[in-house]
C-alpha cells in the first residue's frame, strides 16, 4: 500500500523571513485540550467531584503544561541526554520534534499531585476521570504522527504494510495506526467502561497505567526505534528492548503493584471498620 499523500500543513505562510505553519498535529493537540476541558467536569462525577471555576481552570492548566514541559524533559532525558548535554540550547527546539509520551504521562502526574494536595482532593479519583481523555488525546495524537509520515514500523510483508516516503521502499507496519487503535479507542472504552463500575478511587487509573504499557510494549516489536546515539554507543536494553519498551515494562509493572496495594489498603480499612 502507498501512504497517502496528506500535506501535514493545513495552511503555511511567510513571516519576517520565516516559514510558519498550522499543521494536523498541533492541531489535533489544540483538540485534545478543547476536549479535555469541555468533558473532564463531566467525567468528574462519576467519583462525585465538584471543582469551582478557577480550580477546574488551574488543573486544566497544570495538564496542558505537564503534558508539554513533561514530554519535552522526558524525550531528552530518557532518549537523547547526550546529545543535548553537548547541544543544550537545542532543549528549547521544539519545532524540530522531539515529545516523550512517557515524560508527559510523569509531567501530568506530577502536575496532578500537587494540585489535589493543594486542594486537598484524592488523586486516584482525579486520575481515575481523566483517563479516557487521555486516550481520545493519544488516539489524535497518533493520527496526526501517521500524517506526518512519522513512527514507522519495520518492514512488513503483511497485505496491509505501507510504503512510508522517508523510510525507503519497504513496506511497513502503520505502528502510528496500531498504537491508534490501541492506545486510543480500546482503552477509551475500556476505562470509560470502568469508569461508571469501579469505585474505588485509583484503579482505573492504574489499570489505564498498565495497560497503556502493555500495549505500547507490545507494539514497539513491529515500530522501527529511533535512530539514537545511545543505542550506537550502549545497544539495547538485555540485548533487545528500546528505551520507550523498557520504559513500558517499567508502566506495567508499576501498574500492577499500585492496584494491589489500593485494594490491600481498601480491605485493611474495610477490616479495621468491621
Amino acid at each position: 500500500m502507498r501512504f497517502p499523500n496528506i500535506n501535514p500543513e493545513i495552511v503555511g505562510f511567510e513571516l519576517g523571513g520565516m516559514h510558519l505553519s498550522i499543521r494536523w498535529y498541533g492541531l489535533f493537540y489544540v483538540l485534545s485540550f478543547i476536549l479535555a476541558w469541555i468533558f473532564y467536569r463531566k467525567l468528574l462525577k462519576y467519583r462525585q467531584i465538584e471543582l469551582d471555576r478557577d480550580q477546574y481552570e488551574s488543573i486544566i492548566f497544570a495538564i496542558m503544561l505537564g503534558v508539554i514541559l513533561g514530554g519535552r524533559l522526558g524525550y531528552v532525558l530518557f532518549y537523547n541526554l547526550p546529545y543535548y548535554l553537548s547541544h543544550p540550547l537545542q532543549i528549547f527546539a521544539v519545532w524540530e520534534g522531539g515529545m516523550s509520551f512517557h515524560g508527559g504521562a510523569l509531567g501530568v502526574m506530577i502536575a496532578g499531585y500537587i494540585f489535589t494536595r493543594k486542594h486537598k482532593l484524592s488523586f486516584g479519583a482525579m486520575a481515575d476521570a481523566i483517563t479516557p481523555l487521555i486516550s481520545v488525546g493519544l488516539g489524535l495524537g497518533r493520527i496526526g504522527n501517521f500524517i506526518n509520515g512519522e513512527l514507522w514500523g519495520r518492514p512488513t510483508t503483511l497485505p496491509w504494510g505501507m510504503v512510508f516516503p522517508e523510510a525507503g521502499d519497504l513496506p511497513r507496519h502503520p505502528s502510528q495506526l496500531y498504537e491508534m487503535f490501541l492506545e486510543g479507542i480500546v482503552l477509551f472504552i475500556v476505562t470509560f467502561t470502568l469508569l461508571k463500575k469501579i469505585k474505588t478511587p485509583g484503579v482505573v487509573f492504574w489499570i489505564w497505567f498498565a495497560l497503556y504499557g502493555l500495549f505500547r510494549f507490545l507494539i514497539e516489536f513491529v515500530r522501527e526505534p529511533d535512530r539514537l546515539q545511545v543505542y550506537e554507543d550502549y545497544g539495547y536494553f538485555f540485548g533487545f528492548m528500546s528505551i520507550g519498551q523498557f520504559l513500558s515494562m517499567m508502566m506495567v509493572i508499576v501498574g500492577v503493584v499500585a492496584i494491589i496495594l489500593i485494594y490491600r489498603r481498601a480491605n485493611r480499612q474495610q477490616g479495621e471498620q468491621i
